[in-house]
This record gives structure tokens, C-alpha cells and sequence, in this order.
């Protein structure tokens, strides 16, 4: 097998496995209990934290906040948005945001829109500056500024700390929200609320977390014992924490390794007629976005799953839908029917792709004979 949709998912880690599986045994008290079994889960909890504040900068430099935890990005996105609009309603009724964003952010903001906010979404095909566009979109009138730092459907990534920086220049009050599912791990953040998932970094599903910047404050969502200072009640999935501490400890993915396997897919693809890449400079180097031209994305993804070749066409969430986010890269609808999404995990070797591409070419020959 050939697993080659880590963007839409990754394989739990050994470390990670062995983490949850521990906790289920040892670590299994309620958080909430004053005795030594609870005691052992609140200090699991704490130990997480620690890590997670430690690597989400991507810097030696923690982050100077809390971590919230949920059960998936897109709980904390939701967390995150209503929460500023329920909190600083008085502060103004503009969101800047872009017309990129995954749907727990899109659709999310979509509803926001509908109780009175005005909701500027900018695309990346509309400005070569496209942080400095953001930047632009700024007023006094802004609450709220989401952008997602890595998008899962092309790759293509903003400069985040430069973005935040600049943001908080123009008016200190924008509360700035970053989707960083993607970019956890692999590039800088900051923000004053940053969402993550455990699932996209080999931990496993139902685990994520939302951070939130020393002095900002949200609206719970949720409400009921008042677990995490009432900011997300429910009992603590303490086998997930710990999980996701491990897989954050293993993780082993790294630019060189992305960088040389996009090298080695893109000098494959250019072998081959009427390919063309979507994901380009701009864009992290472990998602590959590429449209084959003359071949169907649900034709292609089926004749590489024949030979247990595991792509995607886009955003798994969009369950093959037509992507909505592809028009804001300016590519076009006849080229969008036919992308493939190729996105590398550590364990991707330049084997796998030689494999992916041989196949591709097969396809080729035959879907346009």
C-alpha cells in the first residue's frame, strides 16, 4: 500500500498508539476528581499543554497563552469564531477572512454573516501580495481577521507571524483567528487564537486544540461542569491528550524531506503531456496539487487505487464535490474536474512516487487512446 493523503489524514504513530493504550490503563480517572486516580489525569493533561504551547510557534518561543482542548478543528474553529463575535460585539461588525477557508471556517463565518456582520473574503489569484491584501482589508472597524496558514487543498501557505505583526500595527484591537491544521509542525505561527488537529500530525481523531493568546477572551461555546475554566466543559478525553503529546514529540516529517519528494514528483510529472501543477513556490512542499488533464479526478483516483495507491482530489471533507476553493486560485473549472491531491507523510520514500507516477502515465495512456 501507497498512502499518499496525509493532508486529509495520517496514520496514528507507534508512540502515539502506545501513549492512548497507556493512559487508557493508568491515566483513566475523571480530571474533575479529587483523588490520586483524577490527579493522574489532570497531570497528563498539564504535561500536554506544556508540549503543545512549546512546538506551536514552530520557534524556540512557547506560546504565551492557554491551550483549549476539543474534540477536532473543527470544534475549535467554531470555538474561536463565535466566541470573538459573542465577546466583542460592541467592537466593530467587519471579519476579514479569505475565500479559501475550510468549511468549518467558511460556513461558520456564512452564518456570522447572516446576524449582521459584513465579511470580506479575498483570494489569492486577486493580489501577489496576498498577506499584504489582508493587511489592506483591515479597518478600525475589524473585530476579527481568520486566515488559514496552510490550505489543504493546494498547499499554499501566508507568512503568519508578518500577517499577525502587521495586523495588530494597524489596529491592536482585530483579533486575529489562524486555521493552522496544516501548518502545525511546519511552519512559524502566531495569532491570538490558532486552531490545530491532532489527526493531521499522527495523533488520532477526536483530539484537538485551540490556543488562546494571554489576554484574549471568548464566549464558551459549550457549556455544562465547567471543565478547561469553563471555556469547553465536558469530561477530558485524557487517552486522546496523551496521545496527541506523543505524536507531537515523534513527529519526524521535515522541509528537506517534503522538498526532495515534490522535487522528485514535479520533475516526473513534467515528463508527461497536458499535466499541470497548482501547487507552486508559494505552497509547502508536502501537498501536491496537479490537474492530468483528459482524465477525471474520480477516473484517475480509482485506477490508482487498483494498485493500492491512496490519493485524493481535493479536500476530503468536500466528499468529491467541486471544489470551491480552486476558482480562487484562478484554475480553471476544466482543469479543477481533473486535480489530484498528493500529500507525503515521513514515511514517503521517492519510491512511492515513481510507483504513483508509472501508474499515472498508464492511466493516461489509456483513458486517452
Amino acid at each position: 500500500m501507497i498512502y499518499l493523503d496525509n493532508a486529509a489524514t495520517t496514520k496514528p504513530c507507534a508512540e502515539c498508539v502506545k501513549a492512548v493504550n497507556e493512559a487508557v490503563e493508568n491515566s483513566f480517572g475523571n480530571a474533575s476528581s479529587l483523588h490520586k486516580i483524577g490527579t493522574i489525569s489532570i497531570q497528563t493533561i498539564a504535561k500536554t499543554k506544556k508540549t503543545l504551547l512549546s512546538a506551536v510557534t514552530g520557534t524556540k518561543k512557547p506560546f504565551d497563552g492557554e491551550v483549549l482542548f476539543t474534540s477536532g478543528a473543527t470544534e475549535s474553529n467554531n470555538t474561536a469564531l463565535w466566541g470573538i463575535v459573542n465577546r466583542y460585539k460592541h467592537s466593530g461588525n467587519k471579519i476579514v477572512s479569505t475565500a479559501i477557508e475550510h468549511p468549518s471556517v467558511a460556513k461558520t463565518l456564512t452564518r456570522i454573516e447572516e446576524n449582521g456582520y459584513e465579511v470580506v473574503r479575498l483570494a489569492p489569484k486577486d493580489s501577489d501580495d496576498f498577506v499584504q491584501a489582508l493587511i489592506d482589508a483591515v479597518d478600525e472597524n475589524t473585530v476579527l481577521l481568520s486566515a488559514m496558514a496552510v490550505n489543504n487543498e493546494t498547499g499554499f501557505k501566508i507568512d503568519v507571524p508578518r500577517l499577525y505583526r502587521e495586523v495588530k500595527r494597524k489596529n491592536p484591537k482585530t483579533i486575529v483567528h489562524i486555521d493552522a491544521v496544516q501548518g502545525f509542525l511546519k511552519i512559524p505561527l502566531d495569532g491570538d487564537l490558532i486552531s490545530v488537529s491532532g489527526h493531521k500530525v499522527h495523533s488520532t481523531k477526536g483530539i484537538g486544540a485551540l490556543f488562546i493568546k494571554k489576554g484574549v477572551s471568548i464566549i464558551p461555546l459549550l457549556t455544562g461542569g465547567g471543565q478547561q475554566n469553563s471555556l469547553r466543559s465536558g469530561t477530558e478525553p485524557v487517552e486522546l491528550i496523551a496521545g496527541f503529546e506523543a505524536a507531537v514529540h515523534a513527529y519526524k516529517g521535515s522541509e528537506e524531506h517534503f522538498s526532495n519528494l515534490k522535487t522528485r514528483l514535479l520533475q516526473r510529472l513534467a515528463k508527461l503531456k497536458d499535466i499541470g501543477i497548482n501547487s507552486g513556490v508559494n505552497c509547502v512542499p508536502n501537498i501536491v496539487n496537479f490537474s492530468v488533464r483528459g482524465v477525471r479526478s474520480e477516473i484517475m483516483l480509482h485506477s490508482l487505487e487498483e494498485e493500492e495507491i491512496y490519493v485524493s482530489s481535493g479536500s476530503a471533507c468536500s466528499k468529491g464535490k467541486k471544489s470551491e476553493v480552486l476558482p480562487a486560485f484562478g484554475i480553471s473549472d476544466k482543469d479543477a474536474d481533473c486535480t489530484v491531491r498528493v500529500s507525503f507523510s515521513a514515511e514517503t520514500t521517492e519510491n512511492d512516487i515513481d510507483l504513483l507516477c508509472d501508474k499515472i502515465e498508464k492511466t493516461i495512456e489509456r483513458i486517452r487512446r
